[in-house]
């Protein structure tokens, strides 16, 4: 093992840790007054972080015994939940400072949490997947409870860590299971020992059903979702945009290299069960969003709808089905970060706001804000010409080529029954009378947001073909092409 030629290729990983140890140090002896300076320490070493990412090797290039891989697949996600992380960020320095909640801690924790997401997508073995989820867990589950003086960001955090603590029970024991009738943990190993067996031992099938509800689990897909309305409602707004933007990123992209990567052989074996949970996914975030009242919780149950949308891609098994997950996640990013933007903008006589309801009229009050919330929601619901219905398109293309005719018609079907929430919001705006005005002004970091997001969603087509040629070369990497 090269020592020096391994760290060449975990220079961006180096660097976040080092940079959040100094961070800790800086803000242990500074005290409370250092959380806006680490705040924004936090964003420009995630920049950094970004910078080397794209500046490094593109693969595929193992370091550490083959236990990490850095690869065109990596790259993609890293820079993607890199983005969205340093989003989550900005959005949250205003909103602390205006709840007198700016603890240095905070944007350490989601520096360190990053740290675990890169390592999660760089992993090529099971014990360095384990290692990496549990990096970023750890510090999720404090996030989720970082308002200490609040009852439900303090239930969040518990019920988080309570049904994180099982889930990853649950995925530890698969691997132990796969491990101990394949006799390896690297995924090289695993790839050869089932390309070759014909014959799979139950014990294996079995490891993979436990490896798939744990990874399920943090993607939030149905049954495994119970933690996400209750979490997304019950964290500070900041809190829940960096949790349904980079952690999603991360675990997906897991878990599309844990399926298809070591299991690949065994697509049959598998594609049952992610066939099940993205049917059930896409089934209960449409119907359930439906009677909901609060914003953040509507977002909760519209996310589980989505990430069910991006699972069609994994259940179709292919290049194809990947290139249009890659593309999905993208266009997931913009489009939740622009409307949790949204949502921290809405404050009136100096409180959050967060019923539906409060939008009554918003486009007489505040066209600006009306706007772009329209934009997003028909996005969301998948309107062409915006990103959303690109997003959807490819996914379900994949599906039609792999033969998968019910989850397509299942999921144009539960899109529809999507669109009416999404709508509602809309119609709410520029049909019902309006309610008292939202405060001015929403603040220069979430106007300067909004609007990015808010373009990139609206004008998605034009950089349409660069973004699908990067996804399509990140996802050749996962067949070998």
């Amino acid at each position: 093992m090269n020592i020096a030629a391994d760290i060449s290729v975990i220079w961006p990983e180096l660097f976040v840790a080092v940079a959040a140890m100094v961070m800790l140090m800086y803000g242990a002896f500074r005290g409370e007054d250092s959380g806006r300076t680490v705040t924004w320490v936090g964003v420009l070493v995630l920049v950094v972080a970004g910078l080397l990412v794209l500046a490094g090797p593109n693969g595929p290039v193992a370091a550490f015994n083959g236990q990490f891989m850095v690869d065109a697949f990596a790259v993609f996600t890293k820079v993607l939940l890199i983005a969205g992380a340093a989003l989550a960020l900005i959005l949250a320095q205003p909103y602390n400072m205006r709840e007198d909640i700016h603890q240095f801690e905070f944007p350490i924790l989601m520096v360190f949490a990053v740290l675990g997401m890169m390592m999660m997508v760089s992993a090529n073995d099971l014990i360095a997947v384990y290692v990496g989820l549990e990096l970023q867990s750890l510090s999720l589950y404090v996030i989720a409870a970082i308002r200490r003086d609040n009852l439900r960001s303090s239930e969040a955090g518990l019920k988080y860590f309570v049904l994180g603590a099982l889930s990853s029970g649950i995925l530890l024991y698969g691997m132990s299971l796969v491990y101990g009738f394949a006799g390896t943990t690297s995924f090289e190993g695993l790839a050869a020992t089932f390309a070759a067996d014909s014959d799979t031992p139950i014990g294996v099938i079995v490891g993979l059903v436990f490896i798939a509800a744990g990874l399920a689990f943090k993607v939030s897909a149905v049954p495994f979702h119970m933690w996400t309305p209750d979490v997304y409602e019950g964290a500070p707004t900041p809190v829940t945009a960096f949790f349904a933007a980079a952690p999603k990123i991360a675990a997906m992209a897991l878990f599309v290299r844990v399926m298809l990567e070591p299991f690949g052989d065994l697509l049959f074996e598998w594609q049952q069960i992610i066939w099940f949970i993205s049917l059930a996914s896409m089934i209960l975030g449409s119907f359930a969003a439906i009677v909901q009242t609060n914003i953040k919780r509507l977002m909760a149950y519209s996310s589980i709808g989505h990430m069910g949308f991006v699972l069609v891609g994994l259940a179709a098994g292919n290049e194809q089905g990947v290139q249009g997950i890659l593309l999905y996640l993208t266009i997931y990013l913009f489009m939740n970060m622009g409307t949790f933007a949204c949502i921290l903008a809405m404050r009136r006589q100096g409180r959050m706001v967060e019923e539906i309801d409060e939008l009554a009229g918003l486009s007489k009050t505040n066209p600006y804000m009306a706007a772009a919330i329209g934009i997003f929601m028909f996005s969301m619901a998948g309107i062409p010409p915006l990103a959303g219905f690109f997003a959807k398109f490819y996914i379900f293309l994949a599906a039609i080529n792999a033969e998968l005719y019910f989850l397509t018609v299942a999921g144009l079907l539960t899109s529809v029954v999507g669109s009416f929430y999404y709508l509602r919001i809309v119609k709410l705006m520029y049909f019902d009378e309006p309610a008292d005005a939202f405060d001015k002004p929403i603040g220069r970091e979430i106007s300067i947001i909004v609007t990015v997001t808010g373009v990139v969603t609206v004008f998605f087509f034009i950089g349409l073909a660069p973004v699908l040629s990067g996804a399509e070369a990140a996802a050749a990497v996962l067949f070998g092409a």
